[in-house]
């Protein structure tokens, strides 16, 4: 299978490319620039140790015995037997550097390969690898090396293999927790299709999805590495001849009371490299995590720029036409964009206009990608946060509410309701439908906690719910979709909006249950004199429920009349064309002859 076929079944960015973003998060970020900044000096430190150590680890001077740092040939003192403090620092952070990498090689290679064959393979395979894992996790891991000690001597990189071995487990649950949530993937399934091999795919697709996590547990593995070595050296499991932070600490330690400063040297080496690494993985799990969720940011000083250059570029507008009646929604202009770069944008809605009366359905519909729910949350002030508004206003009785983002704040939810698409997905499992509601009425009314249920209750019982006491106390996962756009509606009633945005509200509901929501939400409209606006790309919802509609296609409205006179006589040709997509009045195709062999 070619390159670019490959490509094709999981659009990933280039390896380099996501590393160079995630290292400019990591350094951009104080935390991170000053750990990696303090990683490489105490690397460096080790690293050039038989370079720059001002003398020989095991070198003794005895008139240096215990000397003070500062006061003589060795700048940080003299040890018990007089051998000089930094010099050994240096040559112990080395063998440390040394004993965590082989901690960290061994423990990835076994339990990341592992993980990665017993999470995509599963089967047998996985049920032994679990037992294996299970088997060395109920080892005490200290207590074994130290009884290794006796068989191996005091070879501390060979002890360092095992503890390796022992906590290799952590690296196959996490890996192996991982592969199994996306083996089943659509991306994996169209790379099997594609003829790639299992091989390739884990390499290439699998591999790629769980390298952020074993990046950040590597540094917690090497920070409790430093941590082990130290303390088996500490213990006098070590050589006695190769200098370790662990064996100058209880060096320190058992001359304490001659010299107390060589106590501190080790101490600070160990804390600060454990502080860092672990740091350093904190950094890089919420780096990682930004860069999941969050897309590229401009500054506001190219937003400013940008929306300039959109006024400037602005058609003029005829003001002949327009009622000096305030209506009660008014998109005027309304262009916006999302970035594709730091300083660029692409526009995904251009130049939108939109007037709501009140009493008015107001139907908004296209075909996916049309722009559409994007003007319905810019009404509502909840585009997502990387999104620009170019230029635009969207004005309720007369007032802009995108020139004061505090009004904004201050209608939604009160005189402007949201009724979501995917009802259940819109509901907190953790909490029941009552408590929600509540939360969301005492949010925009000054009511006790007795008076929002039973408020609650008779909305509920209004909307169509036959035990509204029942379905209070219920938890979201006890109710069924058209019951929970109910619950919905019934929220978004709660504070008596004037103006209703309902993006989808039939989407993911049956047809009987669709049929049900739309006739509520037009007898709500009719008793309250609501003024709707309706997300949809169905022309059946348009037809039985909107008085006027608008036509979108590739973010501009193509053709806004009322709904009598647009199924009458479409005047775009897109308009046309999505009404003669519907099967509606379209000619049956000729049935199949019983006995053809078809």
């Amino acid at each position: 299978m070619s390159e670019v076929t490959s490509n094709l079944v999981s659009p990933q960015l280039d390896a380099p490319v996501v590393g160079r973003r995630l290292w400019r998060r990591v350094l951009g970020n104080p935390v991170g620039f000053v750990t990696v900044l303090l990683l490489v000096l105490i690397v460096a430190f080790g690293v050039l140790a038989p370079w720059l150590a001002p003398n020989d680890p095991n070198l003794a001077r005895l008139e240096l015995t215990n000397a003070g740092p500062f006061s003589t040939d060795f700048w940080l003192g003299g040890d018990n037997t007089g051998r000089d403090i930094l010099s050994r620092l240096m040559f112990a952070t080395r063998g440390t550097l040394v004993a965590i990498l082989v901690v960290l090689v061994v423990s990835s290679l076994l339990g990341g390969t592992a993980g990665l064959i017993a999470g995509y393979f599963g089967g047998r395979l996985d049920d032994a690898a679990d037992w294996i894992s299970n088997v060395l996790l109920a080892l005490p891991g200290i207590v074994l090396l130290i009884v290794l000690y006796t068989v191996i001597g005091p070879n501390i990189l060979l002890a360092m293999a095992v503890y390796g071995v022992l906590i290799s487990p952590s690296y196959f649950r996490l890996v192996r927790s991982l592969v199994q949530s996306i083996r089943h993937e659509l991306y994996i399934d169209a790379a099997k299709v594609a003829g790639l091999s299992d091989r390739r795919i884990v390499a290439r697709h699998v591999l790629r999805a769980v390298r952020g996590p074993i990046i950040v547990h590597s540094a917690f593995v090497l920070a409790s590495a430093i941590a082990v070595q130290a303390a088996l050296e500490f213990l006098g499991l070590g050589d006695p001849t190769d200098p370790s932070w662990g064996r100058m600490l209880q060096d320190a330690f058992n001359n304490i009371f001659v010299n107390r400063v060589a106590v501190v040297w080790p101490v600070l080496l160990i804390g600060a490299t454990t502080l860092s690494l672990v740091m350093l993985g904190n950094v890089i799990r919420d780096a990682l995590q930004a860069s999941a969720s969050r897309p590229t940011a401009l500054s506001p000083a190219v937003v400013r720029r940008l929306r300039a250059e959109q006024v400037s570029e602005a058609e003029p507008r005829s003001e002949a036409g327009q009622s000096d009646r305030l209506p009660l929604l008014r998109v005027c202009d309304l262009a916006i964009g999302y970035p594709d770069s730091t300083t660029t944008v692409k526009p995904v809605v251009h130049g939108v206009d939109l007037v709501v009366e009140r009493g008015e359905i107001h139907g908004l519909v296209g075909e996916s990608g049309s722009g559409k729910s994007q003007v319905a949350l810019s009404i509502l002030g909840i585009l997502p946060p990387e999104a620009v508004i170019l230029r635009g206003a969207i004005e309720f009785h007369g007032e802009d509410l995108l020139a004061d983002p505090r009004r904004m704040r201050e209608v939604r939810g009160r005189r402007i309701a949201y009724v979501p698409q995917e009802p259940l997905s819109n509901l907190d499992p953790t909490f029941t439908v009552g408590q929600q509601l509540t939360y969301g009425l005492r949010a925009v009314k000054d009511v006790s906690r007795r008076e929002a249920r039973q408020q609650l209750l008779e909305l509920l019982d209004r909307v169509g719910i036959r035990n509204p006491a029942r379905v209070f106390d219920l938890y979201p996962h006890q109710v069924s979709g058209g019951m929970a756009q109910r619950v919905l509606i019934a929220g978004a009633l709660a504070g008596d909006p004037e103006l209703i945005i309902a993006d989808e509200p039939t989407t993911a509901l049956d047809v009987t249950v669709q049929a049900d929501v739309l006739e509520l939400l037009r007898n709500l409209q009719q008793e309250r004199e609501l003024g709707m606006v309706i997300v949809t790309h169905n022309f059946g919802v348009v037809a039985d429920l909107c008085d006027r509609v608008s036509v979108m296609q590739s973010g501009r409205i193509v053709e806004s009349r009322s709904a009598r006179d647009l199924f009458a006589s479409p005047e775009h040709e897109y308009t046309r064309m999505l009404l003669n997509s519907s099967l509606d009045g379209a000619e049956l195709r000729t049935p199949l002859a019983v006995g053809s062999g078809a």
